[in-house]
Order: structure tokens, then sequence, then C-alpha cells
């Protein structure tokens, strides 16, 4: 365990710190904002192969939905056969249900060394797991544009957050046929829709704006990325 605990402090959470700390010194005006605003778009960059993949996995996932409800539908009463009739499926269309989720274990790690960092926040003891190359500030101020402190909890960074999580739910949701009554998973998927974001909001509400802004920020970031993919493979070759 120990040795797990150096391995993340070494490779995720004491190089995150330092980068953090020197977007502070050099970024005009210091500004703590705006330097987690910088980090966060650098993080989603690295990971934007892996982000890539998860979305069009669920993307697929979304375009097959009538032929799995058409499977259930037609093997209620036989879970067997339409376990297979889903695997099969699965692999006439080269989907990988899980495919999805593994990018997002992937990037877990990195989101807790990233909470670690602004839950922990710039204090002597942390300062002193800098490198030699960068040079300690001594203190660091947690504002943000002059007037959000982002070491504190902010009701209206943790709001903002929700509403761009329920835009990103919403443009992913796929759209409904007129006529058709709602079956019971997409009566879930709605609820989920509005469920998410409060649930969101609850969390980041009562910890540091700071991490309400690197969520706000990255759900920005996946949303554009989200457009860009769904929009090119809506796009048909000559």
């Amino acid at each position: 365990m120990s040795f797990i605990i150096f391995i993340f402090n070494e490779f995720l959470y004491r190089p995150l710190l330092n980068v953090l700390v020197l977007l502070c010194e050099y970024i005009p005006g210091a500004d703590f904002g705006f330097a987690i605003i910088i980090l966060t778009i650098f993080i989603k960059l690295i990971f934007y192969p892996l982000g890539t993949k998860a979305i069009k996995s669920q993307k697929a996932l979304t375009d097959i939905q009538p032929k799995i409800k058409e499977i259930q539908e037609k093997y209620k009463d036989d879970k067997e056969k339409q376990g297979k009739e889903l695997l099969d499926l699965y692999k006439r269309e080269k989907i990988n249900p899980l495919s999805g989720f593994l990018p997002i274990l992937i990037q877990l790690p990195v989101l807790i060394a990233v909470y670690r960092v602004f839950w922990k926040g710039f204090s002597q003891e942390q300062l002193s797991l800098l490198y030699s190359f960068v040079p300690n500030p001594g203190k660091i101020s947690s504002m943000f544009l002059g007037f959000i402190d982002l070491s504190k909890t902010n009701i209206t960074m943790a709001i903002l957050v929700g509403i761009i999580q329920f835009l990103q739910l919403k443009f992913l949701s796929p759209k409904k046929e007129k006529n058709k009554s709602n079956d019971l998973s997409e009566k879930l998927q709605k609820q989920m829709q509005y469920f998410m974001p409060v649930f969101v909001v609850m969390i980041v509400w009562s910890l540091p704006s700071a991490i309400s802004l690197y969520f706000l920020v990255t759900t920005i970031f996946t949303i554009i990325q989200q457009y860009i993919i769904i929009k090119k493979s809506h796009v048909k070759p000559e």
C-alpha cells in the first residue's frame, strides 16, 4: 500500500502541484483561477484520445438503442436468449459495451490527484514538495477574478456546474420519436438527466470552489469535444 501511495504522490500529485504553482507564478496577474483553467485544459488535452474513444463508444451504444429495445421486448421472457442476442448484436456492430468505462477508470487517479491538490491547498508542507527548479512563492492567493475565493465553497459556482452538467446530458440524450410512448428505460434516463446535475451541485457545494471551477472547465471542454466528434460522424464522404 505504501508503494502505491508513493507512486501516486510522485507521479500524479506532486507533478500536478508543481505545474499549478508554476502557472500561478508566471501567468499575468498570478490569478489562481486562470491557473486552474489552464491546468484543466492541459489535462483534458492529454486525455483527449481516451475521451474521444469513450464518446464514440457511448454514441455507438446510443445509436443501437432501438435494436437493443427490440431484442429486450422480443425475448423478455427468456433472459438467457436475450443475453445471447445482445452479445451477438454487439459483435455484429463491433461494440464493446464496457469500452466507454475504461477511459474513465484510467483518468480516475488523475481526478483524485487534482482533487487533493485543490483540497490541501498551498500550505508550507505542500510547498515543500516543489521541485528544485520551481520557485517557492511563499504564499499563493486563492482569489479568482479578484472576488471569488476558490479555497471556500461557492453556491454560484456549484449551480453553474449543475447547469453545464444538465446541458451535457441533454446534448447526449437521443432524440425521441413522436407518437412513441416512453418505456421504463427512457423514463429512468429522463429522471437521471435531472437527478445527476442536482446531485453534482450538492457534492461540489460542500467542497472548495476550486474543484467547482475544475469540473466546470472539464464539462465545457467535454461538450465541445462531443460536438466535434458527433458532427464529424454525421459527415458522409463524397
